[in-house]
């Protein structure tokens, strides 16, 4: 498996579960991810602009390849309501070797 092939997870966070099912899905119609899993039911505490803030949020965990994170982080970006969407790259040590290539198969062409 080439190095751009490993699989790796990107956590992202969203307002709202329509807008994370609306992103999740615009990644998965243009293959830059295999399958992106939804967790509704968050609650976030942060500092935002010198102020505390508790938000109720849905967190995302995109499942795509090595190869591809600049690519679905910049979409994320230009699809996400927030001016500042949380963006982590999550690499893997690997996984079955029949997931990790269905990952790739499902994010060819892009």
């Amino acid at each position: 498996m080439d190095d751009t092939d490993l699989p790796v997870l990107i956590y992202a966070t969203f307002p709202s579960i329509d807008e994370a099912k609306s992103v999740g899905g615009a990644l998965v119609d243009a293959r830059l991810a295999a399958c992106v899993n939804v967790f509704p039911g968050m609650v976030s505490i942060y500092e935002w602009e010198g102020a505390r803030e508790t938000a109720e949020e849905v967190a995302m965990i995109i499942k795509t390849r090595k190869g591809l994170t600049k690519q679905v982080m910049a979409e994320v970006k230009r699809l996400h309501p927030y001016d500042l969407p949380a963006l982590l790259v999550l690499p893997t040590a690997g996984g079955s070797a029949e997931y990790c290539a269905w990952i790739v198969q499902e994010t060819q062409g892009t």
